[in-house]
C-alpha cells in the first residue's frame, strides 16, 4: 500500500508564509500525480493544488493562485506546498493526496487513490 504523511503545519499571523510536506512510502513515487486539499470547519473538502508525474505542469484553485506554490522531490518521495500571503481563510487541515491511474491532476476527491492524515494550518487575524 501507499501510505501518505503531512508535516509541517502550525499557527501564523495573515500574512506569513509556511510550508508543507508530505512524504509518501510504497510505491513509486515518480508514478503518482499528488494533489493538496484543505478541508475547513463545516465545510467541505477543497481542492487547492497539484503538481503532475514529471513536476513540469501544477494546477491552483483560484482562491491560492499567485500565493501558492507546490513542488515536488521525486528522490525524496515528498511532495511541498508553499504558502504565502496567507489569509484567516485559509485556515483549514491540509491533506495530501496521490493518484496513480491518471497522467492529470484531478480537481475532486474521488480522483485519488490515497490521502494523508492532514495538518492543522491556523492564520490568525
Amino acid at each position: 500500500q501507499v501510505q501518505l504523511v503531512e508535516s509541517g503545519g502550525g499557527l501564523v499571523q495573515t500574512g506569513g508564509s509556511l510550508t508543507l510536506s508530505c512524504t509518501a512510502s510504497g510505491r513509486s513515487f515518480s508514478s503518482y500525480v499528488m494533489g493538496w486539499f484543505r478541508q475547513a470547519p463545516g465545510k467541505e473538502r477543497e481542492f487547492v493544488g497539484g503538481i503532475t508525474w514529471t513536476g513540469v505542469n501544477t494546477n491552483y484553485a483560484d482562491s491560492v493562485k499567485g500565493r501558492f506554490t507546490i513542488s515536488r522531490d521525486n528522490a525524496k518521495n515528498t511532495v511541498y506546498l508553499q504558502m504565502n500571503s496567507l489569509k484567516p481563510e485559509d485556515t483549514a487541515v491540509y491533506y495530501c493526496a496521490a493518484a496513480l491511474q491518471t497522467i492529470v491532476v484531478p480537481k475532486y476527491r474521488g480522483g485519488y487513490d490515497y490521502w494523508g492524515p492532514g495538518t492543522q494550518v491556523t492564520v490568525s487575524s
